[in-house]
């Protein structure tokens, strides 16, 4: 797998709604800034998933205007636009930002996600 394809299994893992799917593509130091949270380990980046989907049920997130803006053997980062909806009470909503993602290659030459950075738009 290369790191385009690690980015989307990394959005069809989170479209799962399970936390151990996307756990899968995490690097054990893998650190989320998101808009209102700053995680520093695995554990709390699962306590912010989850908790999110528990506000957001049904939500799906989509990742658009992908730009991979530094790549090599062992790195690569990408900037893209992010939409999500859901149901937050029983009402459709829906909300948009911008993301970067770093990925990295592990010793295994598996691509693993090691940082996420989130801004909401919306």
């Amino acid at each position: 797998m290369n790191y385009e394809e690690a980015l989307q299994k990394y959005i069809e893992a989170t479209n799962t709604h399970d936390f151990d799917n996307v756990k899968k593509v995490l690097h054990e130091k893998a650190i989320y800034w998101f808009t209102d949270k700053t995680c520093n380990n695995i554990s709390e980046i699962q306590n912010y998933f989850e908790n999110s989907w528990e506000l957001i049920k049904e939500e799906v997130y989509t990742a658009n205007d992908i730009r991979w803006i530094s790549t090599d053997q062992n790195s690569a980062t990408c900037i893209y636009s992010y939409h999500y909806e859901g149901y937050h009470n029983g009402k459709l909503v829906s909300g948009n930002g911008r993301a970067t993602n770093i990925f990295i290659k592990t010793d295994n030459n598996e691509w693993k996600l090691i940082h996420e950075h989130l801004s909401s738009l919306s």
